[in-house]
């Protein structure tokens, strides 16, 4: 099978993307499109054609700020979920359940008040710090824990804030 390399042309705005075209368009001068249009160039071969588009520049979103109010409630919803999911594996924790229930919530309570503004704004920092805090706590159950605690992330998270925003006058 033979592999075709295109020569891919930087041009001032624009954007490069493949894709199937069945035909050309009949001005090849890209000065001449406007800002939405797009330059399809016939490959001599069956590979995807090149599209080259002009495009407008895309805004930039901004991401609302962490309410604390939402931080407080969301950090003790963790807590007690959180407590649930290692009660059952409590052979592990032993009697430093309660030190690593207060270290993941304490660093999920200050990513929730200095850095979460919502969906799209969950990072992996919190986790790995709990992750790195309990093992130099020597804490057991590190790796369990620091997981549990992203999951849970992953799964409420999003959900409840859009919930809290969704009341909010």
């Amino acid at each position: 099978m033979a592999v075709f390399h295109t020569p891919v042309v930087s041009l001032p705005s624009t954007t490069l993307m493949t894709s199937w075209a069945p035909t050309k368009p009949k001005s090849s001068n890209f000065a001449t499109l406007p800002a939405s249009s797009c330059f399809i160039p016939r490959s001599p071969s069956k590979t995807p054609y090149l599209f080259l588009c002009r495009a407008t520049p895309l805004q930039k979103y901004i991401y609302p700020d962490p309410i604390p109010e939402f931080a407080v409630y969301e950090a003790k919803k963790f807590r007690e979920e959180l407590k649930k999911k290692l009660y059952k594996e409590r052979e592990t924790f032993g009697d430093d359940l309660d030190r690593v229930l207060d270290t993941c919530t304490q660093l999920f309570s200050e990513f929730l008040h200095k850095e979460y503004g919502g969906p799209g704004t969950l990072l992996v920092e919190p986790f790995t710090d709990m992750l790195i805090e309990l093992k130099q706590k020597k804490l057991p159950g590190a790796n369990l824990a620091a997981r549990a605690s992203i999951l849970w992330a992953q799964n409420y998270l999003d959900h409840d804030w859009e919930i809290w925003n969704s009341k909010s006058p």
